[in-house]
């Protein structure tokens, strides 16, 4: 993106942001950074605070955002958080001039975004869904993924601030795609992090030496991202203080289970997943990083926790 072509994006458009989580508060922070007007919103008045420090205006509530804003974002947590910020007499919908769009990039139940979509065409409005992709430290450095779903037209209105905030846009379709594929990566990447959880368990009981191990799962096609990029610097090294909950996960594994549902797709290994992960929770590891699930797999088994040593990298 052109930095004149940000600057005369920047001078035109006045941005809402609405949801200032772990993930939110970041990119927020990047499209201030990059010049955008901004106006924040969030029930943690710190986050407020911080990016009221970087130059962003305090909302003082959803309406107000929504009459000032030509495009306001959501970052939430679940489906009824966005649909309560969108729907109702003091929700976006009610109190936007028509052609603002409302840019959700919120892991949502794919039916809800079809709602979001109908309302917004009958009130002159526009949707676009851009769920985020890779981990809450790209986020921090604005090297998100984003995958969206929009009309050409408003995939170009909001091109550049997703480049803003981060280094890698797919355009997948129309409105309600790009949430569909982040249910595919996220069902993939929760898998992935049971499945090393059991691996890592299954090495500890062995006794094997968890850095030979993972040379060897490196070296061949056992390999994954989990593996590779978020376990080593995240449990593995002790750290599961969160970039992506366990609860988060959980949450996007039961999306992803009635979406299977709703399309008559059988998912096995999603279920799996999913009662695992509830099982976790149960066991109070609901708000640690989902690399985590290792640590409560081993905890089960009672096996001592897989480490790698300080410093330690993977090769390569």
């Amino acid at each position: 993106m052109s930095t004149h072509f940000q600057t005369e994006t920047t001078s035109m458009e006045k941005i809402g942001f609405i949801g200032l989580g772990r993930m939110g508060k970041s990119m927020a922070a990047n499209l201030r950074k990059k010049g955008f007007a901004l106006v924040v919103l969030d029930i943690n008045a710190q986050a407020v605070k911080e990016l009221g420090a970087l130059g962003a205006s305090a909302g003082q509530d959803v309406a107000q955002i929504a009459r000032d804003c030509s495009i306001v974002i959501t970052m939430l947590p679940s489906s009824v958080e966005v649909e309560q910020v969108a729907f109702g007499a003091e929700g976006i919908f009610a109190h936007a001039a028509k052609g603002s769009v409302l840019l959700d990039m919120s892991t949502i139940d794919p039916l809800a975004t079809d709602r979001l979509q109908a309302a917004a065409l009958a009130r002159g409005l526009s949707v676009v869904d851009a769920p985020v992709g890779r981990l809450a430290e790209h986020a921090d450095r604005g090297e998100s993924l984003f995958m969206v779903g929009a009309s050409d037209a408003d995939f170009a209105r909001v091109r550049p601030l997703l480049g803003a905030m981060g280094t890698t846009v797919y355009h997948c379709g129309g409105v309600g795609t790009g949430g569909r594929t982040k249910l595919v990566n996220n069902y993939v990447a929760v898998t992935l992090c049971q499945v090393n959880a059991e691996a890592l368990a299954l090495s500890q009981r062995f006794g094997l030496d968890i850095t030979k191990t993972l040379q060897v799962l490196y070296g061949t096609s056992a390999s994954n991202g989990q593996l590779r990029m978020n376990f080593p610097n995240k449990v593995l090294a002790g750290d599961t203080t969160p970039g992506f909950t366990i609860d988060l996960a959980h949450k996007d594994m039961s999306l992803v289970l009635g979406a299977a549902h709703a399309a008559k797709v059988p998912m096995p290994v999603a279920a799996a997943v999913f009662e695992s992960f509830s099982l976790a929770r149960a066991s109070e590891y609901g708000r640690v990083d989902f690399s985590g699930i290792a640590d409560a797999i081993c905890d089960l088994a009672k096996i001592e926790r897989a480490r790698v040593p300080k410093g330690w990298t993977p090769p390569g």
